[in-house]
């Protein structure tokens, strides 16, 4: 069973004193920047190029520089870069300028499960993953609720490497609701398990259910509001990390109930197993990192494009669109 720390079970007092560097002020690098400070840690500089997100971190009152110089300056380094991006960025605007002993901190296991940077052997490396969007990190830490995470260490340099994960968890929020100690390649696979394996299938029997009722002859507006867009299985997916993925079912009529758990029941699973195994057979075996690695070095993303525009021209889409302007959004 895996262990779950909380507030009590961290000391803030490890990173306190320490300079910060957050390198990347998206969504998650403002929302756990923020957070830090407002938990009393306030030595952070913030590295970024000159975009939209440095002049947000400067009108948000952090010391704003470029990767380089907040690395220089830095006892721990949050490394909240975009995966594909972080390994020309580590090689070149990181690894040259670290200090003797820097912690460096991952929000993804992503590069470091497949090795494609190399860790410098006198720092400890950790991962403090929120299992949040950076809105509901920052949102969740001014509520008081906090949110999950994952905690693991990746190289235990100075013996203290688990204790700065949990102090990093601490100051960004995590700990209030519980960071789940684990091993880096759990939040890797895990994470594109679902990328890989459990969103494409629900995409797809969105997908094929739409253009099924369809052709029975009920209207695409009525289709899309009772699937999704009346917003009635947001509310369900929200009720069953409330509540349990079965426990939820009590807020449904007995008919809903019945029909749902009796063709739960029916379904063939061993398809959908398949799927899920060969899903996951390609991120262990590697051949997805391979795969993504050549779809931006040598493809330089055009099948990306591809993928994105096909989605964006099915029948579903073409619908949302018509829709959404019906009703005036």
């Amino acid at each position: 069973m895996a262990k779950i720390y909380y507030d009590q079970d961290a000391d803030l007092n490890l990173v306190k004193d320490k300079c910060i560097a957050i390198l990347g002020y998206g969504n998650q690098g403002r929302s756990q920047a923020l957070n830090m400070r407002d938990s009393g840690v306030t030595n952070i500089v913030i590295g970024n190029r000159r975009d939209e997100s440095y002049e947000q971190a400067k009108t948000d009152g952090f010391h704003v520089c470029s990767i380089e110089e907040a690395v220089s300056q830095a006892d721990i380094i949050f490394v909240l870069l975009p995966d594909e991006a972080c390994p020309e960025i580590y090689n070149m605007q990181m690894k040259p300028y670290f200090k003797k002993g820097v912690i460096l901190n991952f929000a993804s296991g992503y590069n470091l499960t497949f090795h494609n940077i190399e860790l410098p052997a006198d720092s400890d490396v950790v991962m403090a993953a929120p299992r949040m969007l950076g809105q509901g990190v920052r949102e969740m830490y001014l509520s008081g609720e906090g949110y999950p995470a994952f905690v693991a260490v990746a190289q235990d340099a100075s013996g203290m490497a688990l204790e700065y994960g949990k102090a990093i968890c601490k100051a960004i929020g995590a700990t209030k609701k519980g960071a789940i100690e684990g091993k880096i390649d759990d939040e890797t696979f895990l994470d594109l398990m679902t990328e890989l394996g459990v969103m494409p299938l629900i995409y797809k029997v969105f997908a094929e259910a739409f253009k099924l009722e369809v052709e029975m002859g009920h209207s695409e507006e009525a289709v899309l509001t009772e699937a999704y867009l009346s917003k009635e299985m947001a509310f369900l997916w929200e009720q069953a990390a409330e509540r349990g993925l079965f426990r939820q079912l009590c807020l449904h009529s007995h008919t809903a109930q019945y029909a749902q758990l009796k063709r739960f029941e029916e379904i063939d699973s061993s398809m959908i197993r398949s799927f899920l195994k060969d899903s996951y057979d390609s991120i262990k075996s590697g051949s997805f990192n391979e795969e993504w690695q050549n779809e931006q070095k040598i493809y330089h993303l055009e099948h990306l494009e591809h993928l994105r525009q096909r989605a964006l021209d099915t029948e579903v889409t073409k619908a949302e669109d018509s829709l959404r302007e019906r009703l005036g959004h």
